[in-house]
């Protein structure tokens, strides 16, 4: 067992509607010197590769961005924007994601200042359901002519389909746990 589903299983919950919480040290209470442990790990898996600037999203996936920007001796991190402020301008990359969680449907986007067809990029987040917001970034990412050389998130539900969907698309998809199911309250993990 790896050390992120050690953690789940410790401090995880399940909520009603298939609600994975890990709050207390992954997404709203954050585990800084865990979270380092997990960049590490994205960091071994994508070393070798010609990564200069990862993308996630806000707000969740920006922990974690920002500890594997560590490991790769701190490349830029540019982070999608679930809303369109007055400052962001109008010469943006836009695409739109529907959260598992919320229910909602966001315009992200991010500005085109950030990103070209020079970047190589490493695609982060926190949680892989349904795959719209990783799919929502490579869309992003293919408008700016990025080059996507990996994509990595810290929990997969692998009893959706968001996985099968990003790694028939072609990626190199690392997921540091998958939850194969969390029947009758337990959590059980695809190895």
């Amino acid at each position: 067992m790896n050390l992120l589903e050690e953690r789940i299983l410790k401090d995880g919950r399940i909520l009603d509607g298939n609600i994975i919480k890990v709050d207390s040290f992954l997404n709203h209470q954050l585990d800084i010197e865990f979270l380092n442990k997990l960049g590490q790990e994205i960091y071994e898996h994508f070393k070798d590769k010609n990564i200069n600037k990862i993308l996630t999203i806000e707000a969740s996936g920006i922990a974690l961005a920002t500890v594997v920007s560590q490991a790769f001796s701190y490349i830029p991190v540019v982070f999608a924007k679930k809303q369109k402020t007055s400052n962001i301008g109008d010469d943006l990359y836009q695409s739109v994601v529907k959260s598992y969680t919320s229910n909602k449907e966001y315009n992200v986007t991010v500005s085109k200042r950030y990103l070209s067809s020079d970047d190589n990029l490493l695609i982060i987040d926190d949680f892989l359901a349904e795959g719209n917001a990783l799919k929502g970034l490579i869309d992003v990412a293919n408008q700016a002519g990025c080059q996507i050389e990996g994509l990595s998130v810290a929990v997969e539900k692998g009893f959706q389909d968001g996985g099968k969907i990003i790694r028939d698309m072609g990626y190199d998809l690392l997921s540091l746990a998958i939850i194969k199911t969390i029947e009758n309250g337990k959590f059980e993990f695809d190895n």
